[in-house]
């Protein structure tokens, strides 16, 4: 039981970090997938 519970904690944290790395990069999916032809509201 104690492995499960920090394997999801562990996985958690990598979500959570995985959020901020990419959002820090500007790898949102507004920023990589639109064109110069779509306006989206920030």
């Amino acid at each position: 039981m104690r492995a499960f519970i920090a394997g999801v904690c562990a996985a958690i944290v990598i979500a959570v970090g995985s959020y901020f790395a990419l959002e820090s990069l500007g790898m949102s999916a507004s920023k990589v997938y639109s064109s110069p032809n779509v306006r989206l509201d920030n």
